[in-house]
């Protein structure tokens, strides 16, 4: 039974006879049941939560060996290309085989997405104008079915995120709510300030309370059952026939937002539509606000620098020392942090270090930067990875300013950014 508060209870009826008396007598016990079905929804939630965090470990270590594979692939099919230049009839071969495995790595970054383990280049930023910018994208890909209305605050808080991420989580969306209109429909964005309270939290697992900017994306198509809902944002899990989607947008979305420390919800109704709304934490700071990107001047040429290749993977390690030999310069390799630090101290000259961020053995990648800035200040590093751990979140690395190169590259990804880290001679 449930009161009017909500409140949930059960009445017990028992029938005895009182002492010398003939006449039956009813004896009811009431016990409130709200703080058990409280806390059976917590522990629902807690087990969900767990599911999830275990897919994730799953799903971002898969993806993360898969990555290092991946670059052997890539890599080798690029120099095989170039030793191909003069022979197109081979080279039709190969260029199926380089599209195929970059398809594969755009899946493996969206598994790394789910397991939280992708590396992300926040900007302090409002949302705005990125969604205005998004917004123009979708309607050139949505089509003319699809009406988008647009309700953006004018008071909107700033926030901290990878903005390339965050387009593509809008567009990830954008699309599902597309293929639940497939008559057309309207898609609504909203962005407003929110606030949630210490029961909102107490009532959804990992939510911290504060202040957030919330993104609200709906939709008015077919909707979704509360089974589905529950299931949404699990890898592999698509509510489309075989062949139209693997199933890792909603996943990917649901990781990147929880590794910029926000939080998701999703509510639907069978023939009414769904609104899936993103809350990403608020920054009060508006000097830190990013400034818009400028174009950067031609990147210099390889003149010969030496650099230093961290690799603990010997394959990777040897196509990363070909590829690097290819584009002008000259590398020494190492297979550890520590062997790695030993030929710095050797080669003083040694202008760049390319290395991956999860090193086997004592010291990783972010340790080994730290202690290379310290012998030698003037050391331009580059970072590589399959994934980006909690390792640089901790260290803050990357947000002093070393980029990252995400494992597969290609070669001429490579050469741009050693180009723009080379200094430029005479």
């Amino acid at each position: 039974m449930q009161r009017k508060d909500g409140s949930i209870f059960a009445a017990e009826l028992a029938v005895g006879e009182a002492p010398g008396d003939t006449n039956h007598v009813f004896v009811g016990t009431i016990r409130d049941l709200s703080e058990r079905k409280e806390a059976e929804r917590t522990q629902e939630l807690l087990r969900q939560s767990q599911k999830m965090e275990a897919l994730g470990q799953l799903t971002g270590g898969i993806a993360h060996d898969f990555n290092n594979l991946l670059s052997i692939i890539v890599g080798h099919l690029d120099i095989l290309t170039e030793k191909l230049s003069d022979a197109p009839d081979m080279q039709r071969h190969v260029d199926p085989c380089i599209e195929a495995a970059l398809r594969g790595s755009a899946l493996t970054q969206q598994l790394l997405a789910f397991g939280r383990r992708q590396a992300l280049q926040p900007k302090t930023l409002s949302v705005n104008p990125l969604l205005v910018r998004s917004v123009a994208l979708l309607r050139r890909t949505l089509g003319e079915r699809i009406d988008i209305v647009t309700t953006l605050a004018d008071d909107l808080h700033l926030t901290h995120i990878d903005p390339n991420q965050l387009e593509n989580a809008i567009v990830n969306l954008a699309v599902n709510a597309r293929d639940a209109m497939p008559e057309g429909g309207k898609l609504i964005i909203e962005t407003r300030n929110v606030d949630l309270d210490e029961d909102y939290a107490s009532r959804h697992v990992e939510v911290d309370p504060g202040c957030y900017v919330m993104i609200a994306i709906s939709d008015t198509g077919h909707g979704m059952t509360a089974d589905v809902c529950a299931r949404v944002f699990e890898p592999f899990f698509t509510t489309k026939p075989l062949g139209r989607g693997t199933g890792l947008g909603l996943s990917m979305v649901h990781g990147f937002i929880k590794q910029s420390r926000g939080h998701v919800s999703i509510y639907s109704e069978v023939g009414r539509g769904t609104c899936i709304r993103l809350y990403l934490p608020c920054v009060h700071d508006r000097a830190s606000v990013a400034e818009p990107a400028t174009t950067n001047p031609q990147p210099p040429s390889a003149r010969g620098e030496r650099v230093l290749v961290v690799e603990d993977n010997d394959a990777v390690l040897t196509l990363s020392t070909l590829m690097i030999r290819g584009l002008g310069y000259e590398p020494v390799s190492a297979g550890s942090g520590e062997q790695a630090l030993q030929l710095l101290h050797a080669h003083p000259d040694i202008a760049i270090m390319f290395s991956d961020v999860m090193l086997a053995g004592d010291i990783n990648g972010p340790q080994l930067a730290q202690q290379a800035m310290m012998l030698r200040p003037d050391l331009k590093i580059l970072f590589t990875s399959g994934y980006a751990e909690a390792a640089i979140a901790e260290s803050g690395i990357l947000g002093s300013g070393i980029p990252l190169l995400s494992k597969p590259f290609r070669k001429v990804d490579l050469a741009a950014k050693l180009a723009a880290l080379a200094t430029p001679s005479g």
